[in-house]
This record gives C-alpha cells, structure tokens and sequence, in this order.
C-alpha cells in the first residue's frame, strides 16, 4: 500500500528543503537522518527500514514532525547539536558571530529609533515634563510589543506551551530586538531620572538578560517571546492609571475601572498564565537550565508586583467604602 499522492508531494517537498540544510560539523553528519518516511491510509507510518511506528495517528502531527528537521530540529538532534558546538570551538564562534551581526544591528536602530521618538514627543509636549512623553513613548511600544508577540505566539508559532526551547524564528528575533532597544532606553533613562523602584528597575534588567540570552544562544525566542506578551498587555492599563491622575481624573468612574481591569487582568495572564507557561518550561527537557532559572526569577518578580497591587486594591477598597459609608450617613442626616 503507498501513500496518497498529495501526501506524496508533500513529503517530497519536505525532504527538498531538509536537503538544502548542510550539517555543519561531523557530529551533525552522523545525526542528520535519511530514513524515509511514509504515511498510510490507516495512518500507521513505515520506515524504510519495515519498521511501523504507531505513535502518531495523523497527518497533521506528521508533518509537524517532520518538518522539524529543516527548521526547528527535534529533542535528539538539538541535543546533538548542542554537544557538538561545545567541542568545534571556531565552528562554534562563526556560529554565534554569524547570529550576534545582524540582531545588534537591528538592537542600534531600534535603541536610536525610541530615543529619536522621545526626543520629538519632548520638542512637541514643550508644556509637558519629561516623565509625560516617555510614557507616551512606554504607551506605544506597550501596543506595539503586544500586537507582534501576539501574532507570533498564536498564529506564527510556535506554540510556546508545546515546543519551548526551539529555534529562534527571524520574526521572533526581530520582534526581541525591537523590545529590547526599547528596554535599554527606558532603563537608562529611569536610572537617569531616579523615577522607579528597585523592582521595576530589577525587572528590566531581568528582561534585557533574558532577550540577550535568546538572542546569544539562538533558541529559547518562544518562551521569552510569551512572557513579553505577558507582561506588556497590562502596561496600558499601567500607564493610563498615570495618565487619569496627572489630569486628575483619577478618583472618577474611569480610574475604578481601570484600576479593576488592571488587577484582574494583570492576575490572570501574570500570575495565572504565567505559572503555566513556566510549568511547561521547566519539566520540558528541551530548554537549557539557566533559561529555566531566568523564568523563575521572572516569575518571582511578577509575584512581588502582585503582593503590591494586591495591597493597593485592598487599600483602595477599603477607603471607598468607608467613603461610601460617610456619604450615606450624611445624607440620612440631612433628611432628618
């Protein structure tokens, strides 16, 4: 019994491409397969060597799987791959020389590129404090990050609960680089300005180590690609609570319902999310071990950030009602 012709073309498109990936080193040579796969009707897959594997029982997953081997290698040959970097010392320098060129140049323009945008914001808001257009700056790249990390995370992939620890995508390293040009401003400037706490200044720091890491290595873009997702689709909210109470329109309907979107948002992707994508990440064997503790530290930081907001709702709401209460009891006098 032979595969069905499309499936045919299929899989003879993806040993094409497979193919035209050259291992780089002996070690790569001996892992780099050339066993034939193929798919039954019955969905039953049979080597070239007669021996049937039944451990996946659709096409889908199929070429997923397959396709691995010419863009996102799976666990044993990653792990092949990572032995022999250790030991082809000038393969493995031209390796990362040749991934480090163009993220740092990507890294330049987009740091020149958020200065030159608060420099304008700063000509234009002449009446306006520093602090007022470099949130507006934090605003823009706040919709900006969310948009692109969102795009990669669900439709570009891949998923980062399934498959973290994968290669680096160009769309996930371009998006890493923009972040983090980002970053290294706002933290210089932060640290100039004397405006944040200890941990929002520890955050990104944390943030910059972490990008610079997926990018170095060359994997991990996934993950760190997530929590990025994760911790700027509250930064919005964070900055419009700013906002309301420069202009003092804080203490109206507006602020409560910002600062409860905020709260329930920030517990659920931050706090709720978060554990899950770090669970996935640290009983997966594919990640290495450091970017595991890079996710707990992160984790850590969201934890502080949670106690904090925590006390603040609980404050806010205590005084509301004590308001509340006042107000009632004042007006019960003057009916009387």
């Amino acid at each position: 019994m032979t595969a069905p012709l499309h499936l045919q073309q299929t899989f003879e498109q993806h040993e094409m491409l497979a193919s035209l990936i050259a291992p780089s080193c002996e070690c790569e040579k001996k892992d780099h397969r050339k066993e034939k796969i193929y798919l039954f009707q019955d969905f039953q897959l049979q080597r070239s060597d007669g021996r049937v594997l039944t451990s996946i029982q659709s096409y889908s997953a199929v070429s997923a799987n397959y396709s691995l081997r010419y863009r996102k290698p799976a666990g044993g040959f990653h792990r092949k791959r990572r032995a022999c970097d250790a030991g082809c010392g000038p393969e493995r320098t031209r390796s990362i020389y040749s991934r480090m060129v163009s993220p740092l140049l990507l890294v330049a323009c987009s740091l020149i590129g958020w200065f030159s945008l608060y420099v304008s914001f700063c000509h234009l808001n002449k009446h306006r404090n520093y602090e007022w257009n470099c949130r507006i700056v934090t605003v823009i790249h706040g919709f900006l990050i969310i948009s692109l990390s969102a795009y990669v995370g669900f439709i570009d992939g891949p998923w980062p609960f399934t498959h973290p620890g994968s290669l680096n995508t160009a769309l996930q390293v371009q998006v890493l680089c923009l972040t983090l040009g980002y970053f290294i401003f706002d933290l210089c400037w932060c640290v100039y300005f004397q405006t944040e706490r200890l941990l929002m200044l520890v955050h990104h720091v944390l943030s910059i180590l972490g990008i610079n890491m997926a990018l170095i290595l060359g994997e991990s873009a996934t993950e760190v690609n997530a929590v990025l997702f994760g911790s700027e689709i509250t930064n919005p909210l964070l900055q419009a609570r700013w906002f309301l109470r420069e202009m003092g329109h804080y203490h109206s309907f507006c602020g409560d319902l910002v600062d409860f979107l905020f709260v329930a948002l920030f517990t659920t992707v931050r706090i709720g999310v978060g554990a899950n994508l770090l669970w996935c990440e640290l009983v997966s064997p594919t990640p290495r071990w450091f970017v595991k503790v890079g996710g707990v530290a992160m984790y850590i930081v969201s934890w502080a950030f949670m106690i904090s907001i925590w006390r603040f709702a609980w404050k806010k709401s205590v005084m509301k009602y004590q308001w509340v209460s006042h107000k009632q009891r004042n007006n019960h006098r003057k009916i009387q």
